[in-house]
C-alpha cells in the first residue's frame, strides 16, 4: 500500500496524555492525528519536535468530540467517565498498559499499532527496539550500579528501569523488588560501586532540596560515582523510549 493510501485508510486519532502522544506520533500518519495532549512538546516529551504544528486538545468530552476522533489513545490521561462517554459514542479507546519488561513494551507497541491500522509501522518500531537490545547486550559486563532519582528513589526487580539496566549489562545493586527509597545508612556503610541517574534533568532535580535527595551523602555519591544519566524523556513512558535508554547506557560504555 502506498503512503498516501495508507494515510487515507488510517483512523482519525487523538491522544490524551504525554505517553499516549509518543505512541500516536510514532505510529500514525501525521494527517490523521486530530489531537495531542498539552504536554506533547514539553521538554520531557521524547518526540516533542514531531508535536510542532499538531493541534493540542483539552482532556474533556467537548474538546475531544469536537476533534471527531475514531480512536483515542491513553495511558494515564482522562478519567473513567470520559472514557465511558467516548465509548458510548462509538469511539474506540485504547489503553496503554504498564510495562515491567521489554515483552510488555513490545505488546504495547503492537496493541496501539493494531488499533491505528499501522501494523507495519509497529513492527518497524519493535525491530528497532530489538536491534538496540541486541547491540547493547552485556555492554557493562555485569558491573554493579544503583539507579537513583533526585528524590532519593531507586528500583529493583520487576520494573522497567531494572530491565533497562540489565539489558545494558549492569547488575542492579538494588535487590528488593519494586520502587524503594535509598537507605542512607546503607549508602554510608556500603556505598554502591556506581550510579545510573534518572530524571536529573527534570524539575524534581531542583525542587526536592529538603528531602532525602538533598542529603550530603547522596550529593557526594552523585558527584563521585555517576556513570551515566538518563533524561526524563527516556524513562517516563512504557514505549520504545526504553530501548533508547538502553542504547544510551551502552554508548557510554562503548564510546
Amino acid at each position: 500500500m502506498s503512503a498516501p493510501l495508507a494515510a487515507q485508510a488510517a483512523p482519525r486519532v487523538l491522544s490524551l496524555d504525554q505517553c499516549a502522544d509518543q505512541f500516536v506520533m510514532a505510529l500514525s500518519p501525521r494527517n490523521v492525528i486530530v489531537g495531542v495532549s498539552s504536554r506533547a512538546d514539553d521538554a520531557d516529551s521524547r518526540l516533542r519536535l514531531a508535536a510542532r504544528g499538531l493541534p493540542k486538545r483539552r482532556v474533556d468530552l467537548e474538546a475531544v468530540l469536537a476533534a471527531r476522533p475514531e480512536v483515542v489513545v491513553r495511558y494515564w490521561g482522562g478519567e473513567p467517565r470520559l472514557v465511558q462517554a467516548l465509548q458510548a459514542r462509538g469511539v474506540q479507546v485504547v489503553n496503554v498498559d504498564e510495562a515491567n519488561d521489554f515483552a510488555a513494551v513490545r505488546a504495547n507497541i503492537r496493541k496501539v499499532a493494531e488499533a491505528l491500522e499501522q501494523r507495519a509501522a509497529g513492527e518497524r518500531l519493535v525491530a528497532r527496539l530489538d536491534g538496540q537490545l541486541n547491540r547493547a547486550a552485556n555492554a557493562w559486563a555485569g558491573r554493579e550500579a544503583l539507579y537513583l532519582t533526585p528524590g532519593g528513589a531507586t528500583t529493583g526487580p520487576g520494573t522497567l528501569v531494572d530491565a533497562i539496566l540489565r539489558a545494558a549489562g549492569f547488575t542492579n545493586a538494588e535487590t528488593r523488588a519494586g520502587f524503594r527509597t535509598v537507605s542512607l545508612e546503607r549508602l554510608a556503610l556500603a556505598p554502591p560501586q556506581a550510579l545510573v541517574l534518572g530524571f536529573f534533568d527534570s524539575r524534581q532535580a531542583t525542587t526536592d532540596r529538603w528531602g532525602i535527595g538533598g542529603h550530603r551523602l547522596l550529593r557526594d555519591a552523585v558527584e563521585t560515582r555517576t556513570l551515566a544519566s538518563l533524561p526524563a524523556a527516556l524513562l517516563s513512558c512504557p514505549d520504545g523510549s526504553a530501548g533508547d535508554a538502553v542504547a544510551r547506557l551502552a554508548l557510554v560504555a562503548r564510546p
